[in-house]
């Protein structure tokens, strides 16, 4: 038979015992052994826990399921017990009166800097002592969580059944509906992208320390169309800059490889977008380049803007740029043909398909429209906030 080793065995006992029955085990291994020296070495307990076993054995006081397994009283007391003045004097540094931008508002948040500030009182705890009185007094090891927005506009509900209304009047229609916005910049290079991935430990994969954009061999900018009727994608990944040109000729580009195809014979089109950014409420060369647009195809292009402090209600944010982001997590994005096939072989069970091309064009920033030019678009704004919802349409030849 296997001989198990002493110490081995009194560890597995050990984690299968509650406190009295280790004891009380202990016990009857040292009088069968007649040696409690021998056995509290081997077990690494003091000689006295095998004695009170001992006793308890001889008494017949064994364990019983609910029983206590300590004398009423027994272990350590409670550090506020010990030390009277702790808890008022350690809640005094965790919320310190007077000036808000008090230095020890800041630096005295971590265990370290607490037991040094208690230090200096008088006070001696343990980091972990000092860890269980801040959960006694109902603190947590928290992070910043990321849920402000700013102030809700006040016709916030108002916009949204706006919203709904448009999607709804030109889904009867069967006109096509899109959510566009502009997906966050990509350095292209080896640099870590957010996320993991199961990898053999010989395969694990490095990248650059540092993100900067000196170290980069271009940036890829990811400006993204969702067709809320087909449940499809089409991402134009530019190289320039995230401009109202760029947001324009992506719509255009959608329209003339896919929409056109999707929606024949259609000529009203609703773009869902933020109230900011290259497709913002109060960019004027977005709404000169969707002229051009609408005087080259001929179609009637109705805008209607989310509300300021929503823009992760748009659609896009969560049918497709999730997804992508998924996809590619721990994926470092080496080249612009990575992104492009990455983005290109996004997928859902829901039967989400992406189309990702590339965009080389220049778009130069800076540019003015006048306001006789402003003047001189055919947009009709909507009687409800017509900056948000309005509607551009083919001029005349």
């Amino acid at each position: 038979m296997m001989q198990v080793d002493r110490r081995d065995k009194y560890q597995q006992m050990h984690a299968l015992l509650n406190e009295k029955q280790w004891r009380q085990y202990l016990a009857l291994e040292a009088k069968e052994r007649g040696s409690v020296a021998q056995v509290a070495q081997e077990a690494q307990v003091s000689q006295n826990t095998i004695r009170r076993g001992i006793r308890e054995v001889e008494a017949g006081e064994g364990y019983t399921l609910g029983q206590r397994q300590r004398a009423e009283g027994g272990g350590r007391k409670k550090e506020s017990e010990k030390d009277p003045t702790l808890l008022s004097d350690l809640e005094g540094l965790l919320e310190p009166k007077g000036d808000p931008m008090s230095l020890l508002k800041w630096t005295c948040k971590s265990v370290a800097h607490l037991k040094g500030a208690l230090h200096a009182m008088g006070h001696t705890i343990a980091d972990t002592a000092l860890r269980d009185v801040l959960l006694s007094l109902g603190y947590r090891l928290v992070a910043n969580k990321k849920n402000l927005e700013g102030s809700s506009h006040q016709d916030r509900d108002a916009q949204f059944a706006q919203i709904k209304q448009k999607c709804d009047q030109f889904e009867a229609c069967g006109d096509p509906i899109i959510s566009v916005d502009c997906k966050k910049k990509e350095l292209i290079g080896t640099f870590k992208n957010n996320g993991r991935e199961w990898q053999a430990k010989e395969e694990e994969t490095n990248v650059n320390v540092y993100d900067f954009l000196s170290l980069a061999d271009g940036k890829a900018i990811p400006y993204g169309i969702y067709d809320l009727v087909h449940n499809r994608g089409f991402v134009n990944v530019g190289i320039d800059h995230d401009t109202a040109a760029f947001a324009v000729e992506s719509i255009r580009r959608w329209w003339q490889q896919s929409g056109k195809a999707l929606y024949p014979e259609k000529r009203n089109l609703l773009i869902t977008a933020d109230g900011g950014g290259s497709n913002g409420v109060r960019n004027r060369l977005w709404k000169k380049k969707l002229q051009e647009l609408a005087n080259e195809e001929q179609i009637a292009i109705t805008v209607a803007h989310y509300p300021p402090a929503t823009s992760k209600w748009n659609k896009i944010e969560h049918r497709l740029f999730s997804f992508i982001s998924i996809n590619w997590r721990a994926k470092p994005l080496t080249s612009l043909e990575v992104v492009l096939e990455l983005i290109s072989h996004t997928t859902t069970t829901e039967g989400l398909t992406v189309t990702a091309v590339k965009d080389s064009q220049t778009y130069p920033t800076g540019l003015k429209v006048t306001d006789e030019e402003l003047a001189a678009l055919n947009l009709f704004s909507d009687a409800f906030h017509g900056e948000w919802n309005y509607t551009i349409k083919p001029q005349a030849r």
